[in-house]
């Protein structure tokens, strides 16, 4: 297949001196923040992917994207982090038992180390998405990390509310994708594997379920994560380029984390995965639990009102830690209408219509 747009581009955010800086986990990973500067400045933005996604997401060239809209707007030195989730990295589809506590435990902290080599004491801002989102609040209000100013969390927080047909996926699709299908790993691009293998006859099996456009990624997409025709997003916000290249996007996951989400979501919200194991001792079993007292960082939690992975997982958590807090003031609010659970990020008018709300805050917090 022919791409408009070439894999892991840079050309998105011109005008920047950009740099890499890999470093290496706790545990053993080899990650990379990415740094596109334009000029010091006192406030520092990290922007910061979900499962299978990665820094991709911020940096698009086909739309006015939000690494560029925050450089344009005084915040001069803007980084993004692959973590062990990203797209980037072969993590996500070889054996593994990671975790989000290991995302929480052991990324966040070496990320930030490596970072504070290079801006020293300056302040730390962090827009994050999805499960990004809720691990970077799991190592804040976990009290891994504690020199996050402020925290943007897109799509969900702390708490996970997911629609009935996600729950019966969470619950059952990894054993019947492993013992049945015999696949370890689902793939958006499953539709160009050789014909009649396991994953091509995945693909055309839920394709057979989503008739709202011809292209396989975005169908598989949606069966991974959500529940709609389709679930990420809404076709009329996206840029046709940015539909056509999803699976570049949005990559293939291992089947190992969605143990831990049906943990979570039984839970109604973040959990250690499991509390006997010692390498996580520093991790509070319970995330929400008190954590209104661990943290003092303030949050903007973000969602589209017509979220159909996380629903309205992101309002439940601004009400919880509200209601807990002895300084509400910290958590914020912003329901984007007529989005959903990615567009607000990838969406051709979302420099317009979301990335406002996102610079009031950042620039609110940045004192």
């Amino acid at each position: 297949m022919e791409r408009s747009i070439p894999r892991y581009t840079l050309a998105g955010v011109p005008d920047a001196d950009v740099t890499s800086h890999p470093f290496t986990t706790e545990d053993g990973l080899g990650l990379n923040l990415t740094r596109f500067r334009r000029h010091d400045c006192d406030d520092v933005v990290v922007l910061l992917h979900g499962l299978t996604a990665s820094s991709d997401l911020f940096i698009m060239p086909e739309h006015r994207n939000l690494a560029t809209c925050l450089l344009d707007h005084g915040f001069g030195d803007v980084w993004t982090l692959d973590t062990r989730m990203s797209n980037r990295f072969p993590y996500n589809t070889e054996p593994h038992a990671h975790t989000l506590d290991d995302v929480a435990l052991y990324d966040y902290p070496a990320a930030l180390a490596e970072l504070r080599r290079h801006v020293g004491d300056r302040r730390v801002h962090v827009v994050a998405h999805c499960l990004g989102s809720m691990t970077l609040l799991m190592s804040v209000f976990g009290g891994v990390v504690r020199d996050v100013t402020s925290v943007v969390a897109n799509a969900v927080g702390l708490t996970m509310r997911v629609p009935a047909w996600s729950r019966l996926k969470a619950r059952y699709a990894p054993h019947l994708a492993e013992h049945l299908l015999g696949v370890s790993a689902i793939d958006p691009r499953a539709s160009r594997q050789s014909r009649f293998t396991r994953g091509w006859l995945l693909s055309r099996l839920v394709s057979l379920a989503h008739q709202e456009c011809d292209n396989p990624a975005c169908h598989m997409v949606s069966f991974m994560w959500g529940t709609g025709w389709p679930a990420l997003y809404s076709h009329d916000k996206l840029d046709p380029v940015t539909h056509d290249r999803i699976a570049d996007l949005l990559g293939p996951c291992g089947l190992d984390y969605f143990r831990h989400i049906r943990a979570i979501v039984r839970a109604g919200h973040a959990v250690k995965y499991d509390p006997t194991e010692p390498r996580h001792a520093r991790l509070p079993d319970d995330y929400l639990a008190d954590a209104a007292e661990r943290a003092d960082t303030a949050v903007l939690f973000m969602t589209g009102d017509r979220n159909h992975v996380f629903g309205d997982s992101a309002v439940h958590c601004h009400r919880e830690l509200t209601r807990r807090a002895q300084d509400p003031t910290r958590y914020e609010l912003f329901v984007a209408p007529g989005y959903g659970y990615l567009d607000a990020l990838i969406g051709k008018d979302a420099h317009r219509e979301v990335f406002p709300t996102v610079l009031d805050f950042l620039k609110r917090r940045a004192v």
